[in-house]
């Protein structure tokens, strides 16, 4: 990465930094605001990270701008899917997930074996709320392994934590 790409990452993280905290300054709750605390927890692990609106708004972005938010994506569908109750809902969006996401060729398609696909492709006919669980832990395990520490070292996160370590010694 030469000079030229370092200012420009550097200028996409602070644009990004406005963008996020705008996001979420509408609440004028402590609570609510971003803090170097937070930032720095996020490194802790995945989930942590995924815990926070910030970080997970922070991660998603990141994933977005490597073009590879389809993990992610699948996720965080996943986990709505499991708050379906009526089971005609559940098998409308258990099919989209498919569709979405699982079907070879399918405009998400996330990174699993021929197995787990096959055994989704039987779960949709009858869908339960853990028919996607084997696909939703292999895709959080390759977040894990691969993704988040590329996100740990990313511009985006390390600027993020510069500018608020900045901001903490400042007052």
């Amino acid at each position: 990465m030469d000079k030229d790409d370092r200012k420009r990452n550097r200028n996409i993280g602070k644009n990004f930094i406005c963008r996020l905290q705008c996001m979420f300054s509408h609440s004028s709750s402590s609570k609510s605001r971003l803090s170097l605390e937070d930032i720095q927890q996020w490194s802790e692990s995945l989930e942590r990270l995924l815990e926070s609106k910030y970080g997970l708004a922070t991660f998603c972005n990141f994933l977005k701008s490597e073009y590879s938010d389809e993990n992610i994506d699948f996720w965080l569908t996943c986990e709505d899917y499991k708050k379906i109750r009526s089971s005609f809902r559940m098998s409308s969006k258990a099919k989209k997930i498919y569709e979405q996401f699982i079907r070879a060729e399918s405009p998400k398609e996330i990174n699993i074996d021929y197995q787990t696909k096959e055994q989704i492709k039987r779960n949709v006919k009858a869908p339960t709320v853990h028919c996607f669980d084997e696909a939703q832990k292999i895709v959080y395990g390759l977040m894990e392994r691969d993704s988040y520490p590329r996100f740990l070292h990313s511009d985006i996160y390390r600027t993020l934590l510069e500018n608020f370590a900045a901001e903490a010694t400042k007052g």
